[in-house]
């Protein structure tokens, strides 16, 4: 480091300390318009959190558990569907209380998929990209279905970010969830694999359908998540499903981030996209981007994330929950495609 920017960090550190070298309070402009954020971030998720958590609470109990065909196309997360029929059942399903995260909006989503192109039926064939420590593959196999669980090798995760978050399969021994599966039939249903989803092997074909969630946006650029979509299509036989979720810049009309280790896609490329695939002879689920208008849609959460806090913050904090949040200064929520590979 050189004597100037020595002397440049030196400064810069004294114009952002809370207090001067004699204790006083720093009353510079700089200083001033700095040292309250942190703490107007953690405000903002606290009452965010602290909403969410008692509206979740507050939702009616739903005796009813079937599930039911709604026509469920592609889509972004909402909070009517966090406080849907729907998402009530497969929570139930996934034996976890119903909370507003778009999180297991993103696990709903994908059981209600498919579940209404008729693939939770024993002795289907799934594959799931990136699933990390995600319950779908034990609740798959609890019904029967023969699932390949892959994700990435463990350099690229870690690049990601998925290992310091607990995202990926090397943050636990493995995807098995034994509230879902006992670990007899999990093993006999579940095989887990290593897949590099920007180089899917040509020996993974023949499924019925393909899973991911919001695994597609780390694999460089947007152009590199849209051919992997495009490939996962060549795993599946004719008339198989492929249901995957992104990370969506909700502004379609400004910048986005793309060539990044998370990028952001947005409308216009889901939209090319999905006529490029009709072109091809693909079905894609109508594209809808009604973001919602209610109070969980409006709240957009903020970082830090909770990985990042110190432990006694995590507790006050409690549990996350948001459907939108930042990244990169964009805000985003999580957004479902699903696409039926031709006859």
């Amino acid at each position: 480091m050189s004597i100037r920017t020595k002397i440049e960090a030196h400064v810069l550190k004294r114009l952002l300390a809370l207090v001067t070298a004699d204790a006083r309070p720093n009353l510079n402009a700089l200083n001033d318009i700095v040292k309250e954020v942190r703490i107007l971030e953690l405000n903002v998720k606290t009452l965010g959190y602290a909403l969410a958590h008692r509206m979740a609470v507050a939702l009616p109990p739903r005796e009813d558990g079937q599930a039911r065909l709604i026509g469920l196309g592609s889509k972004p997360c909402t909070q009517a569907d966090i406080e849907s029929d729907w998402m009530a059942h497969w929570a139930a399903e996934l034996k976890t209380a119903v909370i507003y995260h778009r999180k297991l909006w993103e696990c709903a989503y994908v059981l209600q998929v498919l579940f209404e192109h008729g693939h939770l039926v024993p002795g289907a064939r799934g594959l799931g990209f990136g699933c990390g420590a995600e319950p779908i593959p034990s609740y798959l196999a609890s019904l029967g279905i023969t699932v390949t669980a892959s994700d990435d090798a463990g350099d690229a995760a870690a690049a990601a970010g998925w290992i310091a978050s607990q995202q990926h399969l090397g943050s636990a021994a493995s995807p098995f969830l034994p509230h879902l599966v006992d670990r007899e039939r999990f093993d006999r249903f579940v095989t887990v694999a290593t897949v590099d989803m920007n180089a899917v092997p040509a020996d993974l074909q023949g499924y019925d359908f393909c899973w991911s969630m919001c695994a597609l946006e780390h694999l460089g650029s947007i152009e590199a998540g849209l051919r992997f979509i495009e490939r996962s299509l060549e795993t599946l036989r004719p008339g198989g499903t492929a249901v995957h979720t992104l990370e969506l810049n909700i502004d379609d009309d400004g910048p986005t981030v793309d060539n990044w280790i998370t990028v952001l896609f947005q409308r216009k490329h889901l939209e090319a996209f999905a006529a490029k695939m009709a072109a091809a002879g693909h079905q894609v689920m109508p594209l809808s981007f009604d973001f919602g208008g209610q109070v969980m849609d409006r709240f957009i959460d903020l970082p830090p994330w909770l990985h990042d806090l110190p432990d006694a913050e995590r507790h006050r904090l409690g549990p996350p929950a948001h459907l939108k949040l930042s990244i990169d200064g964009f805000v985003c929520t999580s957004f479902g495609i699903v696409i039926t590979k031709h006859p």
